[in-house]
């Protein structure tokens, strides 16, 4: 029995609807921007915390790209922008992240990332990063969450364990070598006494360098005195065994210290 070709157009005018959200959710899929950023980040007061996000989108980036931050605090639904880019950036000016959020992003690679200088314990919570790039302007928009902590005195104790094997365990090689070449010249002037031998000029001006090689050891361990109280409040960075390591490598009277 054939159905009423009216029965049969009817049915081919219902299914443009499905056919159109179909296409249109495929033209989404092709669209799509695809955000990454951490999960969770954990920060210590006082110091600088980045927040990464990168994005990959099937578009060229252009002026029209959108960046933008947002932050909800521990058990709230409010949610407050802290930094907005498009072609130029503008943290947030007011709120609690008021001229704390810098950009630490490249669009033109795809990072969008952001940190916060002096953060504190207020500053727990969510942060969701969202991209646009039209005409790709669907995405998923990813949430990280930050735990600020103190400093406990077991990340203390491991910046001290890292100066002592960075800094002092090679000083106090470098003493050493300086006290065995000392008692290697003590015991040579002292033959040399008992035999009435008299000094050359060329070896006094050796033993006034020698006393120049001590003074510069003793201020390469004044330095790593210096790095460890700095540690201890933890504070410690690279810089100090670079400069105590510069000192050591570059001063002319240091260099009778690796001829030992």
């Amino acid at each position: 029995m054939q159905q009423p070709r009216g029965a049969a157009v009817g049915r081919g005018c219902a299914l443009f609807p499905l056919l159109s959200i179909l296409v249109v959710q495929g033209v989404r899929t092709v669209l799509s921007l695809e955000i990454s950023a951490d999960a969770h980040v954990r920060g210590y007061v006082g110091e600088k915390i980045k927040l990464k996000c990168t994005f990959k989108s099937s578009s060229e980036v252009t002026d029209k790209l959108t960046i933008d931050w947002t932050y909800r605090p521990p058990s709230s639904s409010r949610t407050e922008s802290i930094f907005h880019y498009q072609s130029f950036q503008y943290p947030t000016t007011a709120g609690t992240f008021r001229d704390r959020i810098s950009w630490a992003g490249n669009v033109y690679k795809g990072d969008a990332s952001i940190s916060i200088s002096n953060p504190t314990l207020k500053d727990n919570g969510t942060f969701s990063c969202a991209v646009k790039n039209p005409p790709d302007v669907y995405h998923n928009i990813p949430l990280t969450e930050l735990t600020v902590t103190e400093r406990g005195f077991g990340t203390m104790l491991s910046s001290v364990a890292l100066l002592s094997i960075l800094v002092f365990i090679p000083s106090a090689v470098v003493v050493i070598l300086l006290l065995v070449r000392m008692v290697r010249k003590a015991t040579g002037a002292n033959k040399r006494s008992r035999s009435g031998y008299k000094k050359s000029s060329i070896e006094v001006s050796d033993d006034t360098d020698q006393e120049d090689s001590n003074d510069c050891v003793a201020r390469f361990c004044v330095r790593c005195a210096e790095c460890l109280v700095s540690a201890l409040r933890g504070v410690f960075s690279s810089s100090c065994l670079f400069e105590g390591s510069f000192a050591l490598k570059n001063s002319a009277t240091c260099k009778l210290v690796q001829g030992v």
